[in-house]
């Protein structure tokens, strides 16, 4: 995926390097209005990206809406255009959530800032790969594709480039197929290993 945040071509990129390291994740849509924002810590790195985690409790923000955790989760933010979040003991047995986004931008954050050392920001781009424990758990399937009308909405709306519609709708595609598939990171012990970073830094 290779659409770019419209907004942000001037931030340069700097990574965390230590486990632990508080991160702020924050969404905003393509004319710049905010979206999700949530804090987590940085888990570490691998082939898929860098990872952070989030323990129950904590809070995810967005103009009109609110909720609190009641798992743990852990996601990972990578040079392609989505975001997924991946989950542990979620109430509703969701197992997965894929945000089809730009590519993640990194930064860091001025000394002054008491929550978060880093920043990561993308744009929201509407479809939503979702995954559930099993069949029985949601009325629209295991595996599905979310946010269709919204997509195409928002195309409208505000105008996505035809490129950026392409993409996003064969990567929806690609990753449904790769998550039906139990292909890695969507294969769950990769999650797993990760949780288990994560446990280990709230044990500390």
């Amino acid at each position: 995926m290779s659409a770019q945040q419209p907004a942000d071509q001037g931030i340069s990129e700097s990574l965390p390097t230590e486990p632990g390291t508080p991160v702020r994740v924050r969404f905003r849509k393509w004319d710049g209005t905010p979206h999700w924002v949530f804090h987590a810590v940085h888990l570490g790195s691998d082939e898929h990206g860098q990872w952070v985690g989030y323990q129950p409790g904590t809070r995810f923000a967005r103009p009109g809406a609110k909720y609190t955790a009641r798992g743990p989760g852990v996601g990972f933010f990578g040079p392609g255009g989505w975001t997924p979040l991946l989950y542990r003991d979620h109430p509703h047995r969701m197992r997965l959530y894929i945000d089809l986004s730009t590519v993640p931008k990194w930064r860091r954050l001025p000394d002054g800032d008491n929550r978060a050392a880093y920043e990561v920001t993308a744009v929201d781009l509407d479809l939503d790969v979702i995954a559930f424990e099993d069949e029985a758990a949601e009325p629209r399937g295991q595996f599905f594709i979310d946010d269709e009308d919204e997509f195409a909405e928002h195309t409208v709306k505000y105008g996505y480039p035809p490129s950026v519609v392409a993409r996003v709708r064969a990567d929806a595609d690609a990753l449904l197929v790769a998550v039906r598939a139990g292909e890695p990171p969507y294969d769950g012990a990769t999650a797993k290993r990760w949780l288990a970073v994560l446990d280990a830094l709230s044990a500390r």
